[in-house]
């Protein structure tokens, strides 16, 4: 399934699903990301660079979007823009453009009092990122998995089924971790069920609300854990 130090992990979770579950993701159609993508976020952080894993909710529910990392929409291509400050892409992403305000706070470069798209637009932003997979890769080089509760989007009505389907893959995957030096962040109300599994009592955690409400922009514990790793400096 997977050819690095995740593959005996990620497989023995996956088995942990339900079979006629897994026959519903190896017919590959249907949902999104397809079977080949959703992934992706095993494929490109190894197991032994990793020190934490985001739990954001479920995929975009784009097809576009979703390639298989929390919160990295790929529609998106550039996060700013000189007219608008943040990128019409990144406006209409509100977990983004949430983010992306609490990542400018956290650096001093907004006020947290105004983060309006006029403060935004006078921002320097000679020494940041440019893209949305530049934001991918520095998520990354911070040790961080990004890693939704359920992995595969087929609608709206069908959030809580998978949610509830991909529960014991969540389960089975911190077990085979608890006893690595690992940390959880979890975003929302969704990831925070994930409390609920005992193998996560092992683990340090970060509760915060998902980047969709607003308050998350000047969220104290936010802004103090993300702050230290400049997400959007060129690293």
């Amino acid at each position: 399934m997977l050819k690095n130090d995740w593959g005996d992990i990620v497989e023995e979770a996956y088995d942990s699903l339900e079979s006629e579950y897994r026959k519903f993701l190896e017919k590959n159609s249907g949902y999104f990301p397809d079977f080949e993508n959703m992934f992706n976020a095993f494929k490109t952080l190894p197991l032994a660079n990793t020190k934490y894993i985001l739990f954001g909710q479920d995929p975009y529910p784009r097809r576009e979007s979703a390639i298989g990392y929390a919160f990295i929409d790929a529609k998106v291509k550039r996060i700013f823009d000189d007219k608008n400050g943040l990128s019409k892409e990144v406006n209409r992403a509100v977990s983004l453009r949430n983010f992306v305000k609490m990542a400018l706070v956290a650096d001093g470069r907004l006020s947290p009092t105004d983060t309006s798209k006029e403060a935004i637009k006078k921002v320097n932003r000679d020494d940041l990122i440019v893209s949305i997979m530049d934001l991918k890769n520095n998520f990354e080089k911070n040790g961080i998995l990004l890693l939704n509760k359920a992995l595969v989007f087929t609608s709206k009505k069908d959030t809580r089924l998978h949610l509830k389907k991909w529960h014991p893959f969540i389960a089975k995957l911190l077990e085979l971790l608890q006893n690595r030096d690992l940390e959880l962040i979890l975003f929302g109300n969704a990831a925070k069920d994930i409390l609920s599994i005992k193998e996560s009592r092992k683990f340090k955690v970060y509760h915060m609300e998902h980047p969709y409400n607003v308050s998350f922009v000047t969220n104290k514990e936010a802004l103090d854990f993300f702050g230290k790793m400049e997400l959007l400096k060129r690293q």
